[in-house]
This record gives structure tokens, sequence and C-alpha cells, in this order.
């Protein structure tokens, strides 16, 4: 008994052992080193560093006034709006009635766990919040590690052997693409590949497609097209167009899932009721799309595109391995040809690493134990995000083609990243 006389009862269970959100943590502790007067770099938080379209901000401002509660699964234009997206965009047409509109991608995620009663299945790395959400809700996690050599993309072969022994087993997938923490996509033929075998197991897969619209060559495509009757789509406002402190996610299921959407929808209705009503407003604009929001996302993937090629080949060739990457902002840094010296200066795990990195040049990069990576494997994600978005997006609205963006550009741009990067090479070759 407590002092209040009210009983204990282990409610915290599942939460005990779990930590801050790594990405927000690393983010405070930035923050907290530059009040200080430290000179921090900050390659951890992986935030869009470039402005909400104007257009988008505009219909918040318009519609600021909005307070009502708004239908539990979503506006009723933002749905259709989201829906005539995915059909445009994807060829992949949905009906308004299975969009489900969230305070975020995150809290839907949590949700589909809570009311799905599968193992979740994550291949590694992987984005920091999926395995603390299944722990938190006291679902079984299973992990499928990948490989450098196929730039650490789960392959159909390694799914269908984490079946194999139980083929029938209820299973939630979940594959990012885009990926966070690396950077890279799927082809088609993977894809394709990928979802027979997850039809064959009858699994569910949760396609997080946050970053889809960051495709560099803006050519994203949704594994849904090839699994429509197993496969969710999440996404949101949060990368692609800016808007991550708005809170707004989306997910989008085939009409064989609506049981799961109402399920949600239920559960929903009990915790956060709706999404912020101003907002839900604003994202019409948003997937309504149109010129100044495509011009937009072109130079965003320039200038993207242009970085972090440049950071991955001064990676590389200071023989710290890192893929190209496809899209998003996130590059994934493995230093195991350093094991040996790093251990001399008593650099063992990838927590040690990123803490002695950040306490002897500045520059905050997350450790890939965050990400579901072995500790003793020296890996670590870098967001390269710690520039001006707005003036580097302005002057990309200046130029023609992505071959504009040159070194000259990155350069005045966003030289704090390419600093960043080469404190990182100067200090593991010291």
């Amino acid at each position: 008994m407590n002092n209040n006389n009210i009983p204990d009862v282990n409610l915290n269970l599942n939460v005990r052992g779990l930590h801050q959100s790594a990405t927000l943590y690393i983010n405070e502790k930035s923050n907290e080193l530059r009040k200080a007067g430290r000179q921090v770099y900050k390659l951890g938080l992986g935030q869009s560093p470039f402005p909400v379209p104007q257009p988008v901000v505009d219909e918040l401002k318009v519609n600021a006034y909005q307070k009502d509660y708004l239908p539990v699964k979503g506006l009723p234009q933002l749905r259709e709006a989201v829906a005539d997206y995915y059909c445009k965009n994807q060829d992949i047409c949905y009906s308004p009635g299975g969009v489900l509109i969230g305070p975020g991608s995150k809290e839907l995620m949590f949700l589909l766990q809570y009311v799905y009663y599968g193992d979740l299945i994550i291949p590694t790395p992987s984005w920091v919040s999926y395995a603390p959400q299944a722990q938190i809700i006291g679902r079984h996690v299973r992990w499928i590690p990948t490989l450098r050599q196929n730039k650490w993309r789960l392959t159909a072969e390694e799914l269908e052997a984490h079946c194999y022994d139980d083929p029938h087993r209820p299973r939630i997938v979940i594959l990012n693409y885009p990926s966070n923490p690396v950077g890279v996509t799927y082809s088609t033929e993977e894809l394709r590949s990928i979802a027979s075998v997850a039809r064959d197991h009858k699994i569910i897969l949760l396609s997080d497609e946050i970053y889809g619209e960051l495709n560099h060559k803006g050519k994203h495509v949704s594994i849904a097209k090839f699994y429509n009757e197993g496969t969710i789509i999440s996404s949101g406002i949060s990368k692609w167009c800016g808007a991550g402190g708005w809170r707004l996610g989306t997910f989008i299921f085939p009409d064989s899932l609506q049981w799961l959407l109402n399920s949600m929808a239920v559960m929903a209705s009990e915790t956060f009721t709706s999404t912020s009503a101003p907002i839900q407003y604003a994202a019409v604009r948003a997937f309504k799309r149109g010129e100044y929001i495509e011009n937009y996302l072109w130079r965003s993937r320039w200038i993207l595109n242009k970085l972090g090629n440049k950071i991955a080949k001064k990676l590389n060739e200071n023989e710290i391995y890192c893929p190209s990457p496809d899209g998003a902002f996130y590059l994934f840094a493995d230093f195991y040809k350093y094991k040996r010296k790093l251990r001399n200066k008593e650099i063992r795990n990838s927590v040690q690493l990123c803490d002695r990195l950040l306490q002897e040049t500045g520059v905050a990069i997350l450790p890939g134990k965050e990400f579901g990576m072995p500790s003793e494997e020296l890996t670590a994600r870098i967001a390269y995000v710690d520039f001006d978005g707005v003036k580097a997006l302005s002057a990309a609205e200046m130029l023609n083609s992505k071959n504009q963006v040159n070194d000259e550009f990155l350069e005045y741009y966003c030289g704090n990243i390419l600093k960043a990067i080469d404190l990182i090479n100067d200090w593991i070759i010291d």
C-alpha cells in the first residue's frame, strides 16, 4: 500500500526499463548544450528543415476559428482528400471510408498494435518507437536482422524464413521506406516479392510511407499496389509537408481490413477523441496539392538528394560505410573498419561511440542500438537536417534543375552539416 492507502498495482510493468524516445532525448540534450554555450551540430532529431508550404499555413490561419469536435475517424473532407490523393498519385483507389485521421501516425501505430492480437515483426535497423510501443502494450516483438550488403533492407527470403516454422501465426510486419534510419528504398521487384510472401502467410503489412513523398526521384511506389487486401498505409504531413509539430497522421485501410479501422476508432474515441480541427482543415489543402506544393516538393528533393549523396560520398571515402540515400533525410553509418582503433580508445559499442563523438566534437548523432541493432556493432544514424531550410528552399526556387544544386550551393546553405561530417571524419582518423 502507498501513503494514500491506494493499492499498488503494476500498471507500469510494461514501461519499466524504457526511457524517453531517443530522438526526442538527443534533441533536448543538444538544445541544453547549446544553451550552455557549446557548439552543437544537431544531427539527431529527424525533423524536416523546410517550412510548411505557405498555402497550407494560410489555410490554417483561415480555419483557426474552428473549435468543434470533429468525427473520430476524421474530417470527411480530409478523408476524401487523402483517398483522392492516393488514387491520383499511386493509382490505389480507396474509399474515403477507409481513411483514419489521428494526432500523428505514431499514435495510430500504437492503437493498431493495441487492437490487433498478433506479434510485431520489425526488420532491423528500424525507427526507434516501433518496439517500445509494443512493449508498453505487452505484445511480442520479433526482430528480423538485415544485412549490410543488402543496405539493411528486408528481403522476401528473410521474411519467408522467419515465417517458416509457424506459417499461420498472426503477425503485423512493419515495412518503412524510404527508410528511417537508412534512407534507402525498395525496387518494384523487391516489393512484389515481399508482397507475395505476406500474402502467402496472411500477414498484415503496416507500410510506413511517411517519407514517400521525399523519395529523391519523386517515384515512390506503395507495396499496397501488390498486396492491397493486407496492407495498411501509414503517412501524414510531418515529413514531406514540414509539419511535424502539427501532429496529423493518416492510416488508409482496404475494405478487407475495415474491421481494424473500426476497432481503432473505438479506441480513439476513448483516448484522443479527435484530431485538432484547424489542422485537419489545413491538411485538406496539403493533400489537394497543386502547383505551389509540387514545386516545393521537387526543390526539397533536389536539396536532400544532393546533400545526402555528398555526405555519403565523404564518409565512404573515409572508409565509413554508408549507403547512398534514395529518400528521406537520413544516413546510416557503420564504423566497423575502425573497430580496433575505437577499442583502443575504450569505445566498444555504438552508445559509447556517439557519446564520445558528442563530447569531443559537438556532433550529435544517434547510436544504432536505438534502432534495434546489436550494441557492439558500431553503427549510427545521421539526420542531415541541421540547416536553414527556409533560406535553402527560397534559393532553390530560383533554380531550374537539380543540377544547379551544386557544391557551391551546398557549402553556402548547408555548410553546417558539411562541417559536422568533416568533424566526424577528422575525429575517427585522429
